[in-house]
């Protein structure tokens, strides 16, 4: 796709390189306010745990008696996977009230607050005494109320897609009890479980961060609204594109399974505290979402051709939508070299889960408060809650 637009051959969008320094400036500039000492952490679900200072998930675990570190990974993979799940956007004004603090909070770290909150209260927990874990018999049954409750919804205080992701746990749910093989050999069947079958996949103690986003794929892919397949298999986050022409069934097929790999670094933690060896991390892309995306596009490194898309609203399957999430994964990969370079460090010290977190989500969203009141993303995208 970067290909095609830098040939000037796309529809919707113009390339620009010579803007990319520009976004360069922009994402050192914000991982140096964050970071001072560049010892980022990675991009990931944890880092939204973190509420003023306090780290509620690491108090929550480390209160509790564990019986050995898989336990609590198996919680940990609970939580990752449920909130993750969860967080497909939650548009401009929707908030949730902190209980602990009395602050109204917004966007993935409110959607993060309120699915701990949830979590730690036992909501999808089957066991009365052991609030902390998701078991798939509570995921099935989980419905629309029980989110709006979690989520605080009211007339004033709406979410988009709350339909999608209640859906979306009940899959999870059905998938996970569906097996037990992968997910209910040292407990009842819960998505923790698939902690047990990655440690079975892992050789020599060690696992590749790729292998981790297909085994994700493999055994949780069904869960995903179904809108395009491929030999009887549900693709997900997968959309077409009519300039991408191949000889073979996958012509026109844009894969980019962002939330799915936005879990694989959320998963990465819990297996390193569990002892496991996690290698190749920059074998995972760049995420395919809105402040990545909005990032090139306020920098200027993206051009609408028509300047009315702007204002237009577009739906998460038109080819506009797909250039552009296409492109900012590209895109991502030329701006994580040109930094490593400006601050000498290679693949290794600084992958591209550090730039993500430092980084090129942060100044994303920066550049979008910057230029928009209410710093909603440049490109207007219709969403059913499931996608990003």
């Amino acid at each position: 796709m970067l290909e095609i637009g830098l040939n000037d051959q796309l529809r919707h969008f113009r390339v620009n390189l010579g803007r990319l320094d520009n976004a360069v400036d922009l994402v050192l500039a914000a991982t140096r306010t964050a970071y001072p000492t560049f010892d980022v952490p990675f991009h990931s679900r944890w880092r939204h745990f973190v509420v003023g200072g306090v780290d509620r998930w690491t108090a929550l675990a480390d209160a509790r008696e564990w019986r050995n570190g898989n336990e609590r990974a198996r919680a940990e993979f609970d939580l990752a996977i449920i909130s993750v799940l969860l967080d497909a956007g939650a548009g401009p004004s929707w908030r949730y009230r902190d209980p602990l603090t009395g602050t109204s909070i917004g966007r993935s770290e409110g959607l993060a607050l309120a699915s701990l909150d949830m979590f730690a209260r036992g909501i999808f927990s089957a066991k009365v005494d052991e609030p902390l874990r998701a078991d798939a018999a509570v995921l099935q049954r989980l419905t629309v109320a029980d989110l709006e409750t979690g989520f605080q919804i009211a007339d004033d205080n709406a979410l988009v897609g709350l339909d999608g992701r209640a859906g979306l746990l009940r899959r999870l749910g059905e998938q996970v009890s569906a097996a037990p093989q992968v997910f209910a050999r040292n407990d009842t069947a819960r998505p923790g479980g698939l902690f047990d079958h990655l440690t079975g996949v892992a050789e020599q103690g060690a696992i590749e961060a790729p292998t981790i986003l297909s085994e994700l794929l493999r055994q949780l892919g069904s869960i995903w609204p179904s809108r395009i397949a491929l030999g009887g298999i549900a693709l997900g986050d997968c959309w077409r594109h009519p300039a991408l022409k191949t000889e073979d069934a996958t012509s026109e097929l844009v894969p980019l399974h962002k939330l799915s790999q936005w879990l694989s670094y959320s998963l990465i933690e819990p297996m390193q505290r569990a002892g496991l060896r996690v290698t190749d991390i920059d074998g995972l892309t760049g995420l395919a979402e809105y402040r990545n995306g909005g990032l090139f596009v306020d920098a200027g490194v993206l051009q609408f051709r028509d300047p009315v898309d702007a204002q237009r609203e577009h739906d998460v399957a038109s080819p506009l939508v797909v250039e552009w999430r296409a492109l900012t994964v590209a895109l991502l990969d030329g701006l994580a070299d040109l930094l490593r370079q400006r601050v000498g460090l290679d693949a290794v010290s600084l992958p591209l889960a550090k730039i993500l977190e430092g980084g090129t989500w942060a100044a994303g969203r920066a550049m979008a408060f910057e230029r928009r009141p209410d710093g909603s993303p440049p490109v207007k995208v219709v969403s059913d809650g499931t996608v990003f």
